[in-house]
C-alpha cells in the first residue's frame, strides 16, 4: 500500500492530508474498499477503557483501525475500520470479553 508521500511524489489531483494533516486514503485503499461501523459502548471512564476495547476490536480479522470518542461514564462511540463487513455478534463479543456493553443508539 503506498504511503501518503509517494502518493504525493506521484499524484497531483488530490490532496494528501485532510483536516489537522492526517494522511487521506490512496486511490488503493478507496479501490480496495472499506467499511466503517460505528457501535455504542457503555461503561468506558478513561484510557485503559479505550485501550482494553480497542485491543479487542483490533484482534477481529480484518480490523485495520479503532476510533473511540470517549464520554466518561456515559455512552461513548467506537468506530472500527474493517477490510470486510464484521457482524455486531463479533463486534458485541469482543466489547465484551474487554468488559463493557453495546448497546444501541438512541431513536
Amino acid at each position: 500500500m503506498p504511503s501518503a508521500a509517494s502518493c504525493a511524489k506521484n499524484c497531483t489531483t488530490h490532496p494528501t492530508t485532510g483536516p489537522g494533516n492526517h494522511p487521506l486514503p490512496s486511490d488503493k485503499e478507496h479501490a480496495m474498499g472499506t467499511v466503517s461501523t460505528t457501535v455504542n459502548v457503555s461503561g468506558m471512564t478513561c484510557g485503559h477503557c479505550v485501550s482494553s476495547v480497542s485491543e479487542e476490536l483490533e484482534a477481529l480479522s480484518g480490523v485495520e483501525k479503532v476510533d473511540v470518542d470517549l464520554k466518561a461514564g456515559g455512552i461513548s462511540s467506537v468506530t472500527i475500520t474493517s477490510s470486510e463487513a464484521l457482524s455486531f455478534a463479533e463486534i458485541g463479543e469482543a466489547v465484551a470479553e474487554a468488559g463493557y456493553l453495546v448497546v444501541a443508539t438512541e431513536a
